[in-house]
């Protein structure tokens, strides 16, 4: 599992790979919180998640979507996630922290989650995610 930034002209674009599904998710939560905090967070408190889409682009979306939720409202710092995906529903939980300025101080703003450019492939090793974080 890993995941990279990569040339964007305004934004943050983020490239994540991962040998599951399940993972690539996790891992995606994973990257959103490094370009937002400068690092994710450690593991200690869980949520619970439940998001739909109609494909894996949309669920992915949702998905991000609700941790950008979940991180700005309830103060969370996402270090990863377990789920399940089954017929456009994705289910489990996330954990982290919470929020410190002095541990979280060296990220950007996200405003959202960009449908521009989204696109998840699947090569004979891995699961690609490539997605715009709007800063």
């Amino acid at each position: 599992m890993s995941f990279e930034e990569l040339e964007h002209t305004a934004d943050v674009k983020m490239r994540v790979r991962a040998a599951t599904l399940e993972d690539l998710f996790s891992e995606a939560g994973r990257a959103l919180m490094q370009v937002m905090y400068g690092r994710p967070g450690k593991d200690g408190q869980t949520r619970r998640i439940t998001v739909r889409g109609h494909d894996l682009e949309s669920l992915m979306h949702a998905f991000l979507s609700e941790l950008l939720f979940i991180t700005e409202v309830d103060g969370l710092v996402i270090s990863g996630a377990d789920v399940r995906i089954h017929q456009g529903i994705l289910d489990g939980e996330v954990r982290g922290e919470p929020f410190s300025i002095d541990a979280h101080n060296e990220g950007r703003g996200v405003k959202g989650i960009s449908y521009s450019g989204l696109s998840i492939v699947h090569d004979q090793e891995y699961y690609i995610l490539d997605v715009i974080f709007d800063v």
